[in-house]
């Protein structure tokens, strides 16, 4: 194969794994149902540019998965994606904690959920707070201080937690990003680069919820104790 055919074809495994990566970003563990569900928050950012829908189950009932959403963000509980995610995308980031942390416990809607060092201004105001069952957050702060003169992004975020439908105290947790961007060229930038980054930064963080809420749920269970109190 000649120079040139080796190029076309790197080109075409480039775009198959880019699509592929999109597809995945986009709705990582998710059903049809539950990305076409009008969710908590859908309002705040009505036409979206991009819209992320991801999910998972987790061998816990929503009110022992509620108390590791309300203590997320930078220098509170952390984000729960991998160590490895945390250094490769986000140096700042410390490791997240493994257990509830009972000062974090209480968020309300207007509160500041910091996503960066305080000098960085980054971070999300908490719009919705529906305590066992969805927490919003929504931010026009993710981008460089640089950029925002001549770049805007305003973005949601909704962390929804439902019953299993197979009724066995399950829950099933729902992940949904939706943003809006300007100007077209930093849109279209965005999808490319950050929707596939989402499969990969979503996903850490959904598995790393359930790793955290199921083994303190065994440990509780093991001293006799209820689960979800740290």
């Amino acid at each position: 194969m000649d120079g040139r055919r080796w190029a076309v074809f790197g080109l075409v495994l480039a775009g198959a794994i880019e699509v592929a990566l999109i597809r995945l970003g986009r709705g990582y563990g998710s059903t049809p149902a539950e990305r076409h569900r009008i969710l908590p928050g859908d309002d705040l950012i009505s036409r979206p540019d991009t819209c992320t829908d991801h999910a998972i189950t987790i061998d816990a009932a929503p009110e022992q998965v509620w108390p590791w959403l309300v203590q997320m963000g930078w220098g509170r509980g952390g984000w729960y994606t991998a160590r490895w995610v945390d250094r490769l995308l986000f140096p700042a980031n410390g490791p997240s904690t493994d257990h509830v942390v009972p000062e974090l416990q209480h968020v309300a809607v207007g509160d500041f959920i910091p996503d960066g060092p305080p000098d960085t201004e980054c971070g999300f105001i908490v719009e919705i707070v529906d305590p066992g069952h969805a927490l919003v957050l929504r931010s026009i702060s993710h981008l460089p201080r640089s950029w925002r003169t001549f770049a805007s992004v305003d973005w949601s975020w909704a962390f929804i937690i439902s019953p299993a439908e197979d009724d066995t105290g399950r829950s099933r947790f729902q992940f949904r990003s939706r943003w809006t961007t300007s100007p077209w060229w930093f849109t279209a930038a965005t999808y490319l680069t950050v929707v596939p980054a989402d499969f990969v930064m979503s996903r850490s963080m959904l598995t790393g919820l359930r790793s955290r809420v199921e083994g303190t749920r065994v440990r509780a269970s093991r001293c006799g104790s209820p689960s979800g109190d740290g």
